[in-house]
């Protein structure tokens, strides 16, 4: 539990408790200066109270403690009040230097023998005495990069594991949508027939929520985008509680998602569509992460799924086997609980 210390108390984390998901942590150290002015204009005017110190350490995602320091420092160094917390940083620190950028390359990342290779060279007097082993630590992992102490260590292929592909910025929620078609590897009972049922949903590429879904037994139709688009701005009941109306659809150039019909529905709604090139789901890779997970987390768990392995040279599937029905099957796919544990970052 976290007391309350004096203002010259010593001691504490600088990094406090952890992010909970509001204001990236540039953002919070940005905001860290402002606030501790503000808190020393009050101690000035003696209406500083222990409660800022609290809401400003709730709202820096810092601890109580931490803020007291900050407010000691800024009080003995003016300097300190304008970028709180960030440690001094001394002229002569050792920084990694070209040279030792070629040693690790040499030596595969191994930084042991890279300092025995320093201290070589020193005692020859080829340069000057390396730091220590930990100090040596300290600056590669500070100055170089994830991706760069991997490549160094394993190559250009272990580098490209470290790089984003096509990344997105951040957006915000109803700014793009994504909408495709799956057909589920699951036989279900459609009037007495086994049929795999086809998905048609929307879901928002800022939340990962699924929006809107349609279900129908046979190959779905520009029917079955205006049911899911229906079901994906609605809020009211049984749809919702998330939805609206998007200002950019991406589809992946099928037929029936660019027919007229649908298209005009688009435009009634002031919504732009985004026609992807083909063989380019990475593109909508958002909606292409959901079927495969869809898969994974739910439909492989249900009675029928057609890519169960099966011991020995038997039929694919037992004769006897007991299928979902249609309607149930329907009733277990459009189930909050299904579509929040399918959506890994669905905020239900």
């Amino acid at each position: 539990m976290t007391g309350v210390s004096g203002p010259g108390e010593a001691g504490g984390h600088e990094d406090g408790p952890p992010a909970r998901g509001g204001l990236p942590s540039s953002s919070l150290s940005a905001l860290r200066g402002p606030a501790v002015r503000r808190l020393l204009a009050l101690r000035q005017d003696q209406k500083l109270t222990t409660r800022h110190v609290r809401l400003m350490a709730e709202s820096l995602e810092v601890t109580e403690r931490t803020v007291w320091r900050w407010l000691a420092a800024a009080e003995c160094d003016e300097s300190a009040a304008a970028e709180p917390g960030a440690r001094a940083q001394s002229r002569d620190r050792f920084s990694v230097t070209p040279e030792v950028r070629r040693l690790l390359a040499l030596w595969k990342g191994n930084v042991a023998a890279v300092h025995r290779e320093l201290i070589a060279r020193a005692a020859k007097g080829e340069g000057e005495p390396p730091p220590s082993i930990p100090t040596l630590h300290r600056a590669i992992q500070r100055d170089l990069t994830p991706g760069e102490r991997a490549g160094l260590a394993g190559g250009e292929r272990a580098a490209r594991k470290h790089d984003v592909f096509l990344a997105r910025p951040s957006g915000w929620r109803n700014q793009v949508w994504e909408t495709d078609h799956v057909q589920a590897p699951v036989l279900v009972d459609v009037d007495g027939k086994a049929r795999r049922p086809w998905i048609t949903w929307f879901t928002d590429c800022a939340t990962n929520a699924i929006t809107g879904v349609a279900i129908t037994p046979v190959h779905p139709s520009r029917e079955s985008v205006l049911a899911a688009l229906r079901s994906a701005v609605l809020h009211e009941e049984p749809y919702g509680p998330f939805g609206g109306l998007p200002e950019k659809v991406r589809v992946d150039r099928g037929k029936d998602f660019l027919s007229r019909t649908v298209t005009a529905a688009f435009d009634l709604l002031d919504v732009t569509v985004e026609d992807l090139p083909a063989y380019t789901p990475h593109l909508k890779g958002t909606v292409e992460g959901l079927n495969r997970a869809v898969e994974s987390m739910f439909l492989a768990a249900l009675p029928g799924y057609t890519r169960q392995p099966r011991p020995g040279k038997g039929p694919s599937r037992p004769k006897n086997e007991a299928l979902l029905d249609f309607e149930d099957f329907t009733d277990r796919a459009r189930r909050p609980s299904c579509l929040s544990y399918c959506a890994p970052l669905l905020p239900f």
